[in-house]
């Protein structure tokens, strides 16, 4: 394994098989609305869990984003962000404020997609059909077995069958194609990405190709709530769309500058867009 990878004995169950590519259609992605130059899928949890399933089935390759606030208007000032969102086959709505966004301009959504829970969900499944997982981010490796560990104890049988916590730096060239290597190696079907916006949605675009793993997801913090190392908002505060508060809170030096600056530009942004969207005209 490359440097830095957990042990056989900490995180990884090797145990390969091969898949053919079965003769089926390319999967459709859902349909999507665009949010301030982001095109996000209206898919609910469900939604999205069949999705990876039939992407798993089919063995095509496909990445998700993850979409939050920051993610959108990040993406206006980061071209590399902006072309991994648009070259990712669904930019899910995580953040509350997303949701409330596309129900304003005329769609019916129930509920985001949060990250987190759909990390729980697609676990849970994983655990009854057998779909081989892959970790790659966390804090440092520790954090990373801890995860694993947490993971395989709330999901009896879950197969997590590798793991990588990546140096807070560029990969050089070798460790970029060793990380390939083990990746496919393990033969995994979703491959689940923590390193956080916008170096996880520009990974997943730069390693796409190179990888056989049919899915792979970027999740940001979800490492860090399933390994119990920060604390999740309570459900009723993430309803009320208050998650982004009690994470200041909780990171208040590494959060603050974010929330600052982005939250009160969307606000702005997006009455703009509505307002045109209501007079018959184009998003701004």
């Amino acid at each position: 394994m490359a440097e830095g990878t957990a042990t056989d004995r900490e995180i990884v169950n090797m145990h390969p098989q091969s898949s053919l590519a079965r003769q089926t259609p390319p999967v459709r992605a859902p349909e999507t609305d665009d949010i301030l130059g982001v095109r996000l899928s209206l898919i609910d949890y469900e939604g999205t869990l069949q999705w990876i399933d039939a992407v798993v089935a089919a063995r095509e390759r496909r990445y998700i984003c993850v979409c939050n606030v920051h993610t959108v208007m990040a993406s206006a000032e980061d071209a590399d962000l902006r072309e991994a969102l648009r070259r990712s086959s669904l930019n899910v709505a995580d953040g509350q404020p997303l949701v409330w966004a596309l129900n304003l301009l005329g769609h019916e959504l129930s509920d985001r997609v949060y990250g987190p829970e759909l990390m729980a969900r697609s676990c849970a499944r994983a655990a009854e059909s057998g779909q081989r997982l892959y970790l790659y981010g966390g804090r440092n490796q520790g954090a990373l077995v801890q995860l694993a560990l947490n993971l395989r104890q709330r999901y009896p049988g879950v197969q997590i069958v590798g793991g990588y916590s990546p140096p807070h730096r560029p990969l050089t060239s070798t460790e970029r194609a060793a990380v390939i290597e083990e990746i496919n190696r393990s033969h995994a079907d979703v491959a689940w990405i923590g390193i956080g916006v916008p170096k996880q949605e520009k990974w997943m675009a730069q390693m796409r190709a190179d990888l056989t793993t049919p899915v792979l997801i970027g999740v940001g913090a979800a490492f860090d709530f399933h390994a119990g190392l920060v604390a999740q908002a309570p459900a009723r505060i993430q309803e009320c769309g208050l998650e982004w508060a009690f994470r200041l809170a909780h990171e208040p030096r590494r959060l603050a500058g974010r929330y600052l600056r982005y939250n009160p530009r969307f606000v702005v942004a997006f009455a703009r867009q509505l307002a045109g969207h209501r007079r018959g005209g184009a998003p701004s």
